[in-house]
């Protein structure tokens, strides 16, 4: 009983430093005046970007669940969402530096990581190599002190605007495909980089596809043992849904926000039906976000694990279902589009939101498919069985690949 009680009066006492902390930083630093960069930075500085990491890195060494009641009072203030802002960074790339990097990497990349001076980008999928990703082909061979990569990635967000990127190659085609993987942080400004848009239904080039010739990485930007980049993959996975699913911890916000407000703002295109829509839809928004802050705080100083694949599958098809339920009420109106820009600028709100519904379809694969994360929450969360996999075992150089 004692050890029980002195453990949650520290955890207590952490909880009351990180939440005081966040309210000076509130208070020293309005984020209704203060540019984004110094509010992030003072974020950074006190230890809140990541509650959990070690002081001195962005955290103050207290348990992820003290996130969800930090976020809810520097957003429910008007700060910004970082992951909104360096989404492949902060939700992705912060964790597994965390986990799989050396101090040295660690001190250089996560505050400019977190203050948006230097955006993040994850180089995984291919084109024969998507759902199945362990299957990818681009190689990496080690030449002394560094590493050579040639390949191509696909569906690359942001690459075209970033500056690092999460990268998983091949070094051992002798090995099953699992096996023979290893993980870097590649350089976007290496000279071996070519970085090509992708034009998507909503006219927007957010995606891309990345041609590696030559580029080389040090071997001190390795993460991870060489051929157990499987391992440190699965960190960023498990960290990516659990940024993708977990939202917001401020009632009201994300993408349900976008519905409430064209109900406010449009008072000539009410109805019964559409009521009783946005009322469900809302309710399925609050649970989802009451799980999301309650995983948090059950994982405590757990890494993320396929619990997060549970909130991504929901949250992805939610967004996808407040979108259409925008596209209903607008009708026709729903038809203006601003343009099909590369990089749009301001739009009006219906034709916004028209964006945000083409948008939305990529939601339910991005991060995974919903099908892939049925298979994960049945194998591994319900002990189903697993799917039949002739190749395992296999050498990956002798799996054929389409």
């Amino acid at each position: 009983m004692t050890t029980a009680r002195a453990v949650t009066d520290v955890n207590a006492t952490g909880r009351d430093r990180a939440v005081a902390a966040a309210r000076e930083v509130l208070a020293q630093h309005p984020p209704a005046t203060t540019p984004q960069r110094d509010f992030l930075t003072a974020c950074f500085d006190a230890g809140l970007a990541w509650v959990q990491f070690p002081e001195g890195l962005g955290g103050s060494g207290v348990e992820q669940g003290v996130q969800a009641e930090v976020d809810a009072l520097l957003q429910g203030a008007g700060g910004p969402v970082p992951f909104d802002l360096n989404p492949m960074g902060y939700g992705m790339a912060g964790p597994t530096l965390m986990a799989h990097a050396s101090q040295e990497l660690k001190e250089r990349l996560l505050r400019p990581l977190y203050v948006c001076d230097e955006i993040w980008c994850q180089l995984f999928s291919e084109p024969g190599a998507g759902s199945d990703l362990a299957g990818l082909g681009t190689r990496a061979v080690r030449q002394g002190d560094e590493w050579v990569v040639n390949g191509q990635k696909v569906w690359t967000s942001k690459a075209h605007l970033a500056r690092w990127a999460l990268l998983l190659a091949r070094t051992d085609p002798d090995q099953p495909k699992h096996r023979g993987l290893t993980y870097f942080v590649l350089d976007m400004t290496d000279p071996g980089v070519e970085v090509r848009p992708l034009r998507q239904m909503t006219g927007e080039a957010e995606f891309n596809e990345v041609y590696l010739r030559d580029a080389r990485i040090p071997d001190s930007h390795r993460l991870g043992e060489v051929g157990e980049g499987w391992g440190v993959a699965m960190t960023t996975l498990m960290n990516e849904r659990n940024a993708i699913g977990g939202g917001s911890s401020v009632r009201g916000t994300g993408s349900i926000a976008s519905a409430l407000d064209l109900w406010c703002e449009r008072e000539d295109l009410r109805t019964p039906a559409l009521r009783a829509r946005l009322l469900e839809l809302f309710v399925r928004a609050d649970a989802a976000r009451l799980t999301g802050d309650r995983q948090r705080v059950e994982q405590g100083a757990r890494p993320a694990g396929p619990e997060a694949t549970l909130n991504k599958l929901v949250g992805a098809e939610l967004n996808q279902e407040v979108y259409e339920f925008c596209i209903d009420m607008l009708g026709p109106e729903a038809a203006l589009y601003s343009g099909y820009d590369a990089e749009p600028g301001p739009t009006p709100e219906g034709q916004d939101l028209a964006r945000k519904f083409l948008r939305s379809r990529a939601n339910t694969i991005e991060g995974g498919t919903s099908e892939v994360l049925r298979n994960i929450i049945g194998e591994r969360l319900l002990g189903l069985p697993g799917d039949i996999r002739v190749d395992t075992g296999k050498p990956w150089k002798e799996v054929p690949r389409g």
